[in-house]
This record gives C-alpha cells, sequence and structure tokens, in this order.
C-alpha cells in the first residue's frame, strides 16, 4: 500500500487525484461490480427504506442499483445551506425529480416529499476514502459530520477497493460507520 501524507486535507487531495486517473471503462466496471455486490448483500435486499447518493468526481456509480430495485422506498439528499434534506424520490420518474444542485452533484427537486428518517433501514454513503475502523474520509465540507449522528439505520460506507485504507486521521466528531462495501468485499 502507498504511503499517504497525514492531515485529512493532504490525503483527500491525494486521493482524489488518484480516482481521477481512473479511466472511464475501469470506473463503469468498478462501479457495476459493486453494485452487484450491493445487492447480493443481505442486509441492503432486506431493506426497504434506504439513504443513497448520485456519483459525483468518479464515486461509484449506483444508479443500476436503484434501477433494478425500483420498488424500494430510495432518499436522496440536497444540501439547504449546511444541512442534508432528505427527499424520497420515485425511480420510474428519476430523471425529471432530479436536478444538479449548488455543488454541481445531482438533486432531488425541493418539492419531492421528504424521508421519514426514523424509519431508515440502510444509509449508502459516499466518501473519498474508508479506514479499517470504519472512518470515512469526506470532502470536508462537514454535511455527513454533522447528520450522521443523530440519523438512523445501518450506515454503509460506499467506495472502490483501492480507497480502503489502513488509518484516515479522525476527530472527535467522526462517526464510524457500521460496514464499508467496495466492488471486492464488505
Amino acid at each position: 500500500m502507498p504511503e499517504f501524507p497525514q492531515t485529512k486535507k493532504q490525503l483527500r487531495q491525494a486521493l482524489l487525484a488518484q480516482r481521477r486517473q481512473i479511466p472511464n471503462e475501469i470506473w463503469q466496471q468498478k462501479s457495476q461490480a459493486l453494485c452487484d455486490r450491493i445487492a447480493n448483500w443481505q442486509i441492503f435486499q432486506q431493506a426497504q427504506n434506504i439513504l443513497a447518493f448520485t456519483s459525483f468526481r468518479q464515486e461509484p456509480d449506483l444508479n443500476s442499483l436503484w434501477q433494478r430495485f425500483p420498488d424500494k422506498n430510495w432518499g436522496f439528499s440536497c444540501c439547504v445551506e449546511k444541512e442534508l434534506i432528505w427527499h424520497q424520490v420515485a425511480i420510474a420518474d428519476f430523471e425529471s425529480n432530479m436536478r444538479s444542485g449548488a455543488f454541481g452533484i445531482l438533486e432531488p427537486r425541493q418539492d419531492l416529499p421528504l424521508m421519514d428518517l426514523d424509519n431508515i433501514d440502510l444509509i449508502l454513503i459516499p466518501a473519498v476514502a474508508c479506514d479499517l475502523g470504519g472512518y470515512r474520509l469526506g470532502y470536508g465540507g462537514g454535511f455527513y459530520d454533522r447528520w450522521l449522528p443523530n440519523s438512523t439505520g445501518f450506515k454503509a460506507g460506499i467506495i472502490f477497493d483501492d480507497f480502503y485504507i489502513d488509518a484516515i486521521p479522525n476527530d472527535i466528531w467522526d462517526v464510524p460507520l457500521d460496514a464499508v462495501i467496495t466492488e471486492k468485499q464488505v
């Protein structure tokens, strides 16, 4: 495993640069393998109310996952000021229900119904990287750091296997995840 810088900011920059180097065809293959792994995972199969994300900056693309399971209740977030607000999105109308948000991330329209956050079974969480202790490295905006401590549901970090590393520097506010899922392992 390569040596990584020690601060979160330096680690984030190095890993994002590494992720940008993934050729598009390989990124699509890894994303599909990751969707297949999630689809075969017992916790996902039993979950009905799921919070997910749309791919940004070559994050894993989970589009084929929700397209295969349109009968589950899918929630996607939009960034409102410094908070994540979760809306339910009908997958059959996914294209018309989503729009480009403030950071260029595909977000649900704000007139869609809110998700019932007290009844979430599974949260699929984006990350730059995750470590063996279940800690995630995000983009540094703190949206998930503020939201995760009060969330309910099984928390799973979704990354490519190359970004599952030994250790990430963590702070007192960092919430360890319940699982990390890559295209190769859960």
